[in-house]
């Protein structure tokens, strides 16, 4: 799926685990929205679930 597909979903439910994602996580919730990463734009969508286990969450302040 691409990011326009992605976008026009009515909700979204990304579920992330382990530390290899604690960085990407990070950047996702806290960074700018930007292409270097992709899942940023979801801080644009209306309807976002965001799961997240303490590993993968270990970064968010």
């Amino acid at each position: 799926m691409g990011i326009g597909s992605i976008m026009r979903s009515k909700k979204i439910i990304l579920i992330a685990t382990g530390s290899s994602k604690a960085e990407a996580v990070k950047a996702m919730i806290q960074g700018e929205v930007t292409p270097q990463c992709p899942a940023s734009i979801l801080q644009k969508h209306d309807d976002t679930v965001i799961l997240l286990d303490k590993a993968a969450s270990s970064l968010i302040y």
